[in-house]
């Protein structure tokens, strides 16, 4: 039996493919995009647009379809990140090699694993500080911040189920209010 040959960031950066991504040594093709994910996908970067300016009042890097280079056979691409100003406080360029303090996915329809699961696990081993996932199909966000190695829930909501507010704050953007009805994708 031939061993299987990891692939490596290098590989990855060689590739001539668009939306692919480094998952455990093998380079992967990113889902398209489809509309649900894409509303939800900007329906958030507008919601903490407020935090990327200069004078904001968080001070965030926030950039959607980033690669994060975590190890040497682990380079995904997520669907938005965000680095404090205070730990980076120049401008980010190219592959990312600084660890994010904040990771959002958005699941999409056979994908899902990969962002519950996989990533998941890659950020917490990682010490990301928070990580959401949403997923535009069931109207859910689940925000997860890590306490001691660890994620833990500290936000969840099935949106339009349950008697959840329009109007939310979310770690780790308590400094403002997010409009749940905006971020999945209803009427403005």
């Amino acid at each position: 039996m031939e061993a299987k040959k990891l692939r490596t960031i290098d590989d990855l950066l060689r590739s001539p493919e668009e939306r692919v991504e480094l998952i455990n040594g093998e380079i992967v093709k990113r889902p398209m995009a489809r509309s649900d994910h894409a509303l939800v996908q900007s329906g958030v970067s507008d919601e903490v647009a407020v935090l990327k300016r200069k004078n904001g009042p968080g001070g965030w890097w926030i950039m959607p379809e980033i690669s994060v280079n975590y190890s040497e056979t682990q380079c995904p691409s997520h669907d938005l990140a965000g680095w404090r100003r205070e730990r980076v406080p120049r401008r980010p360029t190219g592959v990312m090699e600084i660890l994010p303090d904040w990771v959002c996915e958005i699941t999409s329809p056979g994908h899902e694993r990969k962002d519950l699961f996989h990533h998941f696990l890659l950020l917490q081993r990682h010490g990301v500080p928070d990580y959401w996932i949403i997923s535009p199909e069931d109207k859910t966000l689940i925000a997860y911040r890590l306490v001691d190695g660890k994620y833990h829930v500290v936000f969840s909501v099935e949106y339009g189920v349950e008697a959840a507010a329009d109007r939310v704050r979310i770690p780790p953007f308590e400094e403002i209010e997010m409009d749940l009805r905006y971020v999945f994708g209803g009427e403005d």
